[in-house]
């Protein structure tokens, strides 16, 4: 039988081996869920984003392990998409937007499989295509100030309002006109099939 012994430092010693079967699932799937199929690929993003999760709850483990490894994987992405996208102190919400967006519209996954979080031998063009697809924002917004106008629907919106509350009034005259409309529609109807 051979023996294979797991380095320990890719060991958790805080936590169950539960959640930390739970967290490695998520971190999976968050990196499936970015198109990176690759799955040799895959197998080192985790280790890297484990073994930095399970450092970080060793220091603090009254922390969920899942929410450990998703913290890490997310600082890990900004840093990544900061670093490819050439803008750096971006608030995580616009970074991970445009990294995101950028990373899909230049099919990175597909074509540059083992790019994704790597700062080392990234190619030129993958970084290139990156920065091609980036989004740039507008100008900011500024304020201005709308008065309300009445709106002006026409003569003839008006007309059909005015009959419209004189028919409400005369609920009978309202029934027997909806009737009239409703066998009109059907001598209609019938008429056409004929």
């Amino acid at each position: 039988m051979i023996s294979v012994e797991i380095p320990s430092n890719l060991r958790p010693t805080s936590g169950t081996e539960e959640v930390w079967n739970i967290a490695y699932g998520r971190v999976e799937d968050y990196i499936r869920a970015h198109r990176i199929d690759n799955r040799l690929h895959q197998l080192q993003l985790l280790q890297l984003v484990m073994k930095e999760a399970a450092e970080r709850h060793a220091a603090n483990p009254k922390l969920e392990p899942v929410v450990v490894a998703a913290e890490v994987i997310e600082e890990k992405m900004d840093e990544w998409f900061s670093f490819v996208l050439n803008k750096p102190k971006q608030p995580h919400e616009r970074i991970a937007v445009d990294g995101r967006v950028a990373l899909l519209l230049c099919d990175g996954p597909n074509k540059w499989p083992y790019a994704f979080l790597q700062n080392k031998d990234l190619p030129q063009e993958f970084v290139s295509s990156m920065r091609e697809k980036s989004l740039e924002a507008g100008p900011d917004l500024s304020l201005s100030s709308m008065v309300p106008r009445p709106i002006d629907l026409g003569i003839i919106t008006e007309a059909a309002g005015d009959t419209l509350e004189r028919v409400s009034k005369w609920p009978i005259v309202k029934t027997l006109i909806l009737w009239v409309i409703f066998l009109g529609a059907l001598i209609m109807v019938f008429r056409m099939t004929r």
